[in-house]
């Protein structure tokens, strides 16, 4: 059975425990996100799903969308920010979009990746809703190994997040720049940022500019934020620090990355490099960069087995670390689009 526990953490139970607020996981359990309050869970094979203290499987587990909560925009509609959790420690999937990777109501395709990697993948995506939403739900479908994980996501007043500020600590996102002094992507990813093209099994460079604001530090000319909450969503997020997501330090080891050191530290962000969606397999020289400098270019480079087009995800986080270590914020990730000949 599924046990719900207020902080926002699901874990499997073998016997009835009460939800009890600030209860985190297990060292190993899977991190998931929960629906909105009163919304039903997810569908789960007990017979399948592990236990919290048994150990990551390399293979045979699924794969469960995870809402990291939602912002307003400026124009008063909605975002709804979601990633998801591979509990696999070697099984990746690529899932088409269609009956098996679903979003609803509307198009089957919102944006949302086809390739899935594994472990705990923060913010990868952006499903927009009216202002007008009200108490409806989204839901997404991921059918991995058998298993078929059902999430519905809603305005709930659990889960405002402020992703371009922490309200606490006043930290922002790391900005992405792929061209020198070109338009720079914060926060949650919402276009494509830049297009390459290349060869079947041809290196593809993928370079990248980074800045980091650091303590109150001035913004750089011509940043424009790729999702600023509007004054409303900043205001709602103010509730405490986490959100009921877990401390910080939780989420940051479930995410299982590295982050950038701390502030003042010598290293501005860490960058990782990631598929989204493609026909084929993408083989990256670096998976993680460390970004040395502010304005600083790091390059990896890319190579695709098969020809079609790709969308690569770049993510920048800075010393908040992995999902923003719970709280959110503050990361950034950028589409790259790849067109790859034969």
């Amino acid at each position: 059975m599924a046990l719900t526990l207020a902080a926002g953490w699901s874990l499997v139970a073998t016997a009835q425990t009460p939800a009890t607020r600030g209860t985190a996981p297990a060292r190993g359990a899977a991190p998931s996100p929960q629906p909105a309050r009163g919304a039903a869970p997810a569908t789960q094979n007990a017979s399948q799903t592990p236990l919290p203290l048994e150990p990551q499987r390399q293979s045979g587990q699924s794969v469960t969308p995870a809402y990291e909560g939602w912002y307003e925009n400026a124009d008063g509609s909605f975002s709804l920010l979601l990633g998801y959790y591979n509990r696999n420690s070697q099984q990746t999937f690529d899932i088409p979009v269609g009956p098996n990777n679903k979003i609803e109501p509307g198009p089957a395709d919102q944006g949302q990746p086809t390739h899935f990697e594994s472990g705990r993948q923060w913010g990868v995506f952006v499903v927009k809703v009216p202002k007008d939403f009200g108490n409806k739900a989204v839901t997404w479908t991921i059918v991995s190994n058998g298993e078929t994980q059902t999430i519905p996501f809603t305005l709930s007043k659990g889960y405002p997040i402020s992703p371009m500020k922490d309200l606490g600590m006043g930290n922002e996102p790391p900005k992405l720049s792929f061209s020198q002094g070109g338009p720079q992507f914060q926060g949650p990813p919402l276009v494509t940022a830049t297009t390459l093209t290349g060869k079947v099994n041809t290196p593809i460079a993928v370079n990248v500019w980074v800045e980091d604001p650091k303590d109150g530090a001035a913004p750089a000319q011509g940043s424009t934020p790729a999702a600023a909450p509007a004054p409303a969503a900043r205001a709602a997020g103010g509730g405490g620090r986490g959100g009921g997501r877990g401390g910080r330090g939780g989420a940051a080891a479930a995410g299982g990355g590295a982050a950038a050191t701390g502030r003042g530290g010598a290293t501005v962000a860490t960058l990782s490099m990631h598929k989204f969606r493609g026909p084929g397999k993408v083989t990256f020289d670096k998976t993680r960069l460390t970004v040395p400098t502010q304005g600083a270019m790091v390059s990896a480079n890319a190579t695709f087995s098969e020809p079609g087009d790709y969308l690569l995800r770049v993510q920048a986080n800075d010393e908040s670390g992995e999902g923003g270590g719970g709280f959110q914020c503050c990361w950034t990730n950028a589409y790259v689009k790849v067109t790859v000949q034969p």
